[in-house]
């Protein structure tokens, strides 16, 4: 009979994040930190070049490799010890994750899986501040997400909020990657009225504009963590996941009176191949309820509740 008794203590830890994923990792890394800290381990974290450097000055005790560089280092078979970060749709008997992440919340998945708090913490970003990218208030947006039922498909949700922000003396910018993003005949465009400041830019970029915003307003998508994660108040507009799924804000938009929720319905699969998904109600006139009955007005009245926001015109 083979036993072990596993000490970490100043061993090579290998923690594998997914590549192609920016919410699930601002919302995973702080667990990895916690690991590092409650086990004196040598953390080895292997994510995406493109988001070490929103990591690795703020975290200086941690070592970070691509998967490339994973793969040559030969880091799976000279670690003490690894662990695989992820969402385990399928894992009925929870081999890969102690609880679904369905139940927990996308980011507190990984606290379980590694064995530590799962409180929710909020991660440090190593990217240094350059000062506001303009004098003006402004609030900023991002309005698309990989698909279609994590997107705001109220048709007048975007436009009559961008009025009612601009009325009030803030200049709005997006920072979507995508300016257009859809499949088939189904596509979300850049609102009008808003600044673009879409594309293929850096994520330091983002940052900045994110740091210095008045606050933001998105959808469950990768830049709604990414300005959690710089620390302004954030608007999440979402109704096909339970609030529990993502990081704690004070001005979550969901309408408990439409269907909602079906994300973290263990007995739904998500079909990442369907742009379209809609598990409960597709094809009906129910289609996306959970946000098509989220209005305009029910957006506004949450960002009145945001202390020090510019008031109405009078």
């Amino acid at each position: 009979m083979l036993a072990h008794e596993y000490d970490c203590r100043d061993k090579d830890v290998l923690i594998q994040f997914p590549v192609g994923t920016l919410g699930d990792i601002l919302g995973w890394f702080p667990y990895a930190a916690a690991f590092a800290e409650r086990h004196g381990a040598k953390v080895i974290c292997s994510m995406s070049c493109l988001l070490i450097p929103l990591h690795k000055d703020a975290y200086p005790h941690m070592r970070f490799v691509t998967q490339e560089e994973q793969v040559e280092q030969n880091l799976t078979e000279t670690a003490y010890a690894t662990y695989y970060l992820g969402r385990f749709f399928a894992d009925a008997e929870n081999i890969w994750q102690p609880t679904d992440f369905r139940h927990v919340g996308l980011h507190r998945t990984a606290g379980y899986i590694l064995g530590v708090d799962p409180t929710e913490v909020r991660p440090i970003l190593g990217i240094p501040d350059e000062g506001r990218p303009i004098a003006e208030p402004y609030v900023v947006i991002a309005v698309q997400s990989s698909s279609a039922c994590k997107k705001r498909n109220n048709p007048y949700g975007w436009r009559e909020v961008i009025i009612e922000l601009k009325a009030r003396g803030y200049r709005v910018v997006c920072i979507d990657q995508k300016a257009e993003h859809g499949s088939g005949l189904v596509w979300t465009h850049l609102p009008h009225g808003v600044e673009d400041e879409t594309g293929d830019r850096p994520l330091a970029e983002r940052i900045r504009w994110l740091r210095h915003a008045a606050f933001f307003v998105g959808v469950s998508s990768g830049l709604s963590w990414l300005a959690w994660a710089a620390g302004i108040p954030v608007v999440m507009i979402s109704g096909f996941t339970h609030p529990n799924n993502e990081f704690h804000s004070d001005f979550r938009v969901i309408n408990w009176h439409a269907c909602n929720s079906c994300w973290n319905d263990v007995r739904l699969r998500f079909d990442h191949k369907d742009y379209m998904w809609c598990p409960r109600h597709a094809g009906t006139d129910r289609q996306f309820e959970c946000s098509r009955l989220i209005t305009s007005a029910q957006v506004i009245q949450t960002i009145n509740r945001i202390p020090e926001i510019l008031p109405p015109p009078s």
